[in-house]
């Protein structure tokens, strides 16, 4: 049974405000968008009353999820200030932005401290049960092949033996799906979380799962930051050795949000050898130092092309750029991967080369790469295994 707009304004109807009115009357609800089962709006409220709505989300929210033919529910708290004036100005804007598995503000990013000091965004860190260890594969720059290296390292880690999850959080343009060729919905268990997708032996979760392909994903900071907290904590990862994060290419909200919802063990950056794709790698790592995230190493991806036919090799895109990047920044440089034709058909099938061929030599280049990232989790590792 499909639920629809109406129905769900019905049931937010007895939902009160703070000031005791009805939230469908209050002026603060967005659009409510409906995908197979699965409701997303937001509340938008003034940030000086913002501390007094935490409760009329979780509640609306659990109204929500209560219905009859709603799967899930995601309702974000967003809270903004005010167009400052000459005689209430302050130092700077910001936004403050609460979640299912609570928000953080954007902003403090930019002002780092110690993490046990009062305020700090990375105070509000807490480790997801049963993971041992997370790690973010990032770009600066779109285009550079991250998702690839992301499941293929995955599989990867798999391969050494290690239970691995992979979460898609590239919440704009997901590729997890088309590369795993996964069509099916998650579902629900008892407890309301969703269960990640079996594929390859990995547990397997993206936004892209619940959304059809081709929808534009047009979301607002605040409603990014709270998509990627519940896929961190209203999925049921169970027990996960490492959890791979695809990242969306930037610097932006869903990386300070990441960095600063979990305790990451550590972030892999990917590159192209040229330049420009150089310069806006150099940026994510500096963004990953600035928040304390150790940072594993850079790949080197596209690093070169051999001819099929006649085995002749072109550096197509220049060579050696991140090997050189990784030793000025005194970074792990992890690795190698080719611009081969295999490598982007299997991707293109939803077959990755880790997988489908596995004796070649390009799963070999992954999993030599994610033998390094195991060897910088040991510790880690032998810690969650006592």
């Amino acid at each position: 049974m499909s639920v629809t707009e109406r129905q769900i304004r019905d049931v937010l109807s007895n939902v009160m405000s703070p000031d005791g009115v009805p939230l469908t009357q209050a002026k603060v609800l967005s659009e409510i968008a409906i995908n197979d089962g699965k409701a997303y709006f937001s509340i938008n409220v003034d940030a000086a009353n913002a501390s007094a709505w935490g409760d009329v989300r979780a509640k609306a929210e659990a109204a929500v999820r209560g219905m009859a033919g709603v799967t899930s529910a995601m309702v974000v708290l967003t809270a903004e200030r005010k167009p400052m004036t000459a005689a209430t100005a302050a130092p700077a804007p910001y936004r403050r932005v609460s979640g299912a598995g609570g928000g953080l503000p954007p902003a403090t990013a930019h002002r780092p401290t110690p993490h046990a000091a009062s305020g700090s965004p990375m105070a509000k860190q807490a480790p997801i049960p049963g993971i041992a260890a997370i790690v973010a594969v990032a770009s600066g720059k779109g285009g550079v092949g991250k998702s690839t290296t992301s499941l293929n390292l995955a599989l990867g880690l798999r391969d050494l033996g290690l239970r691995v999850g992979l979460m898609d959080a590239d919440i704009y343009g997901p590729s997890v799906p088309r590369l795993t060729a996964i069509h099916d919905k998650p579902v629900v268990n008892e407890h309301k979380k969703m269960i990640p997708i079996e594929r390859f032996g990995l547990s397997i979760m993206s936004i892209g799962f619940l959304v059809e392909e081709e929808t534009a994903m047009i979301w607002r900071g605040p409603m990014v930051m709270s998509a990627i907290t519940q896929m961190l904590r209203e999925v049921a990862w169970g027990k996960l050795d490492i959890l791979v994060v695809d990242m969306p290419p930037g610097t932006g909200d869903a990386q300070l949000t990441l960095a600063q919802n979990v305790p990451l063990k550590g972030a892999v950056i990917v590159s192209t050898p040229q330049d420009l794709a150089l310069i806006d790698a150099r940026r994510g790592l500096a963004m990953f130092r600035k928040v304390n995230v150790p940072v594993l190493g850079i790949v080197e991806n596209m690093s070169y092309f051999q001819c099929p036919e006649c085995g002749t090799r072109s550096d197509i895109f220049g060579h050696g750029g991140a090997r050189h990047e990784a030793e000025r920044l005194g970074v792990p440089f992890l690795g190698e991967v080719p611009l081969h034709m295999a490598i982007r058909a299997t991707s293109d099938a939803g077959t990755p080369v880790v997988a489908s061929e596995p004796d070649g030599p390009h799963a070999a280049i992954y999993r030599a790469i994610a033998t390094q990232v195991r060897d910088q989790l040991k510790d880690t590792l032998a810690m969650a295994a006592d």
